[in-house]
């Protein structure tokens, strides 16, 4: 039973039957990326045949999109409708290029966190489609179980390395803030606290205690042997192929891979901590609406009363495969791999999409980096960063 947006949009059509001669006004413009624009297709033909209404999709690269819609949105030659990441809202919501949604009648359907990452102050400005983030990857010839707790990853990498059944247990990148931030959070660490309006800038946790004792768990691993420092992301793949690694963080992109190489492994949830569950950084992808578009009305029911539905979603997910933000599809998965990162990011947290977080990342890499040559403690690494963070934050304002 379609919900009573069509009410409405019936009558708009009507509306615009009467006053309008041309055919272009009663249909909608899609961009999608180069993995989305075949469903897309498909899916267009399909609304029309039900509804009537004309759906026009574009192929834009997914890298040139938020570029192009700048450009030609305020030009009244965008899009209505884009599939496009969360963390263009910084960008394009602050210069005032995005409609805002009423997600109310399907917001209990999808992933509370998905949806919050399409939220700019305060304000609802996406409908999201899938929510990436990292999982904890272990070599099941080496570690059968996957661990509860940070604890257990320390006992398992010892017994491990002292068994020499493998040169080390639990390794990261040196200088990835991005695959570490879910130990830091495990922790009780953030980057900036969360309330309703999204992220409070004002509140750097980069040296929040809970950060600092994540750090330092790290720290401990290289200090007693169990972790070797000048990890890159090809390093740490070789060694977990090779099987003289046996635990790693990484996310979907790197499946492929690990199928690849022949390593018998699985992929299950991050372990928790004295903070409690760990939060990893979800990157979400949605639909966002013009807010120079003449059908924002007809927009937005399309995506509510036909997109944000479980069939449609599902169709999306099979042609990229990436954890769905759709609740029911979620639950339905039986893909163990993507099963294990739906897990994973249950209680992720979206990375956030102010334009404050660009005063962050190097900052907190080159604290990891000096925690893991052994430079600096995690506590004055950590400290250092955070005093640094909030001075650049200051003086961009």
């Amino acid at each position: 039973m379609k919900r009573l947006h069509w009410t409405a949009l019936c009558a708009l059509l009507l509306l615009m039957s009467v006053f309008v001669a041309s055919a272009q006004d009663e249909s909608l413009t899609v961009w999608g990326s180069e993995s989305s624009t075949p469903v897309l297709e498909e899916l267009a033909l399909q609304f029309e045949e039900e509804f009537g209404i004309p759906v026009i999709v574009h192929e834009v690269p997914f890298l040139d999109i938020r570029d192009q819609f700048k450009t030609a949105a305020p030009a009244g030659e965008g899009p209505d409708i884009f599939i496009g990441a969360h963390d263009w809202l910084g960008d394009l919501a602050a210069n005032g290029l995005l409609a805002e949604l009423d997600l109310a009648d399907v917001e209990a359907d999808f992933l509370p966190s998905a949806l919050a990452a399409f939220v700019y102050e305060g304000a609802q400005y996406g409908l999201p489609t899938a929510a990436e983030n990292v999982a904890f990857i272990r070599n099941l010839d080496l570690v059968p179980e996957n661990p509860a707790t940070w604890e257990e990853v320390r006992a398992i990498s010892e017994e491990l390395v002292a068994a020499g059944d493998s040169m080390y247990g639990w390794i990261i990148q040196d200088t990835d803030p991005y695959h570490s931030f879910s130990l830091l959070t495990a922790y009780g660490g953030y980057v900036f606290s969360v309330s309703e309006a999204g992220y409070d800038p004002a509140d750097v946790g980069i040296d929040s205690e809970g950060a600092i004792a994540g750090a330092a768990f790290m720290e401990s691993f290289v200090a007693d042997g169990l972790m070797p420092t000048g990890v890159d992301y090809d390093v740490m793949h070789t060694l977990f192929e090779t099987g003289d690694a046996a635990m790693i963080i990484t996310g979907p992109w790197a499946i492929p891979r690990i199928e690849e190489s022949g390593v018998n492994f699985a992929v299950g949830g991050l372990p928790a901590g004295p903070g409690g569950a760990a939060k990893p950084f979800l990157g979400v992808v949605g639909f966002m609406v013009n807010a120079f578009s003449e059908n924002k009305i007809l927009a937005e029911a399309f995506l509510l009363d036909f997109i944000a539905t479980e069939e449609v979603m599902a169709s999306l997910y099979s042609a990229d495969p990436r954890p769905p933000s759709h609740i029911g599809l979620r639950e339905s998965l039986d893909d163990e791999i993507m099963a294990g990162f739906v897990a994973a990011g249950t209680e992720g947290l979206a990375m956030p999409a102010i334009p404050e977080m660009g005063s962050v990342w190097a900052a907190w890499a080159n604290a990891m980096t000096l925690v893991r040559t052994g430079e600096l403690s995690a506590e004055e690494a950590f400290s250092n960063a955070g005093e640094q963070i909030r001075a650049l934050i200051e003086g961009s304002e």
